[in-house]
């Protein structure tokens, strides 16, 4: 009997004025997705993403494609090999040593691995803040910065993020995957269990 399970999630992206649904599969402790969205906050624009971790949720790789009306067509790739060497589009990006986790921005699902990895959303009470460095990927014009970012356990299944002035109380499903990020996004439908990947 196979131990994946397969997801759908979208979410209304508030802070890009658009919508953004996920087709995933978790397999063990790694996960594998597809996405599309759309935002009208300097767009509009469409993206396209695809996302593949290894063991323990940790990226393998990711890889965006925008376009739309006064936006140039424009894709990144970002890779990180077993020994923990990052590469954007070929080139190695040292900054990002120590990163195990790719962030999208304006992309609920990728607050999932370090959650799902950390078993943060299963806390039962309030405990201390977990400090991650993260590979991040801006929205619509994909830069790739290093991004420092902490996520907190607050027991009930919410977690509070902090990166920056940035803070926000989010809570997550049994599954790991965002039902309401104040200030980014909240959940509007989610699939069936076993529904189709696309």
């Amino acid at each position: 009997m196979s131990d994946s399970e397969r997801f759908t999630r979208t979410w209304h992206v508030s802070a890009g004025r658009g919508y953004d649904t996920a087709w995933g599969e978790f397999t063990g402790d790694r996960m594998r997705a597809h996405g599309r969205a759309m935002g009208l906050e300097g767009g509009p624009y469409w993206v396209a993403y695809e996302l593949e971790t290894g063991p323990g949720y940790v990226t393998r790789a990711l890889r965006v494609a925008v376009d739309g009306p006064g936006h140039r067509a424009r894709a990144v790739e970002l890779l990180r090999d077993d020994e923990g060497r990052w590469s954007v589009d070929g080139q190695e990006r040292a900054d990002l040593a120590g990163a195990l986790d790719c962030d999208l921005g304006l992309c609920p699902l990728t607050n999932t691995m370090p959650v799902r990895r950390h078993g943060l959303h299963l806390a039962r009470e309030a405990g201390t803040g977990r400090r991650f460095l993260m590979a991040w990927v801006s929205v619509p014009d994909l830069a790739v910065v290093a991004s420092e970012q902490t996520y907190t356990p607050l027991g009930g299944g919410r977690v509070g993020y902090a990166s920056g002035s940035f803070r926000s109380d989010v809570a997550f499903d049994g599954d790991g995957l965002v039902r309401d990020y104040p200030g980014l996004a909240e959940e509007l439908a989610a699939g069936p269990a076993g529904g189709s990947g696309g």
